[in-house]
C-alpha cells in the first residue's frame, strides 16, 4: 500500500476488514451512490437518481442496512465522500451521516470523492504503472473539479490537489497515455485528447453508480489504521467556494499552480 493509501480495492477491503461494518456514502451528484463493507468484501451497493438527497437518502440507507441484517447501531464506522460535487448533495449528506455518528457511536471519516473514482480506476484492465489515471466530473460554469494520480507497482500516487478550472486547462497538462474517469466530462476530455493524437482510455460511467464501495473501503481501511475525523468539524471540500476568492490584488487567486506542481494531499494516515 502507498504512503497516501490510494491502492487496489481488494488490498483497502482488507485492511478495512477489522473496523467493523463501514457505511459509505457519497451524495456530492444527482446520483446518490452508497454501500457497506464489511469483513473483507462489499456487503452491499446501490445508486438511486435523487432530485432530493434530504428525503432520498435516509431510505437508501435503511434498505441497504436491512438487506444485510444489520441495524445504525451496527456500524463500525461511517465514510463519507466530501466532495468536490454538489454544494447542496455534499452537506445533506455530511449532515446526515454526522446525524447517524451521534446516534449510533460510530466512527467517521471524510474521504475525497475523486479519490474514490480514482480507485475505480484502478480497478480497470487497462491500468498498468506509468499511466496517469485523470479525474474530472462536471462543476458547471464552464469548468471542471479535477485531480491527477499516477499508477505506481504498488498503487496510486496523488500529483495533484483537487482543483476546478476550464476543461482545455486540464486537459493540457496530462500526456500521451491517461485513463480518464468522471462523468460525461471525461468523455469531452477523451475526444478533445483524440484529436490531438493522444492515446486515452475513457471508464465506464458505472463506476460513478459504484464510488460509494471506494468512499466505504478507503474510509474503513483508515479507520483500521487509527485515523479518522471529529464529527463536530468535518467539513465538505468544495474546492470552489460559495463566492470568488480574490487575492490581495483583488483578483482571483489562480488554481494552475497546484495542477502543474507535484503537490502531497491531506490522506496520508493510512
Amino acid at each position: 500500500m502507498t504512503s497516501r493509501g490510494l491502492c487496489r480495492a481488494d488490498i483497502l477491503l482488507a485492511a478495512a476488514a477489522c473496523a467493523g461494518p463501514v457505511l459509505g456514502l457519497d451524495t456530492g451528484s444527482t446520483l446518490a451512490s452508497i454501500a457497506l463493507v464489511g469483513g473483507g468484501r462489499v456487503m452491499g451497493t446501490m445508486a438511486r437518481p435523487v432530485t432530493s438527497h434530504g428525503a432520498s437518502v435516509p431510505a437508501a440507507v435503511d434498505e441497504l442496512l436491512k438487506g444485510a441484517g444489520l441495524r445504525p447501531g451496527d456500524l463500525g464506522a461511517i465514510a463519507v465522500g466530501i466532495g468536490p460535487g454538489s454544494f447542496t448533495g455534499l452537506r445533506i449528506g455530511l449532515s446526515y451521516a454526522k446525524g447517524v455518528v451521534f446516534a449510533s457511536k460510530a466512527k467517521i471519516v471524510g474521504v475525497p470523492s475523486l479519490d474514490a473514482l480514482a480507485i475505480a480506476a484502478l480497478e480497470s484492465p487497462a491500468a498498468r504503472p506509468g499511466r496517469q489515471i485523470c479525474v474530472l466530473v462536471d462543476a458547471r460554469k464552464g469548468e471542471v473539479y479535477a485531480a491527477l494520480y499516477q499508477i505506481m507497482a504498488d498503487g496510486l500516487e496523488k500529483v495533484t490537489q483537487d482543483v476546478v478550472m476550464p476543461l482545455p486547462r486540464v486537459i493540457s497538462r496530462l500526456g500521451h497515455d491517461a485513463i480518464l474517469a468522471g462523468d460525461d466530462k471525461a468523455n469531452d476530455a477523451a475526444a478533445l485528447l483524440q484529436a490531438k493524437g493522444h492515446e486515452v482510455t475513457v471508464l465506464e460511467h458505472s463506476a460513478l453508480e459504484f464510488r460509494g464501495q471506494y468512499i466505504a473501503a478507503l474510509g474503513g481501511a483508515r479507520i483500521a489504521a487509527g485515523g479518522g475525523d471529529a464529527a463536530d468539524t468535518l467539513e465538505p471540500l468544495y474546492v470552489r467556494p460559495p463566492d470568488a476568492k480574490v487575492g490581495v490584488s483583488g483578483q482571483p487567486i489562480p488554481t494552475e499552480g497546484v495542477w502543474s506542481a507535484e503537490t502531497k494531499n491531506s490522506f496520508s494516515n493510512i
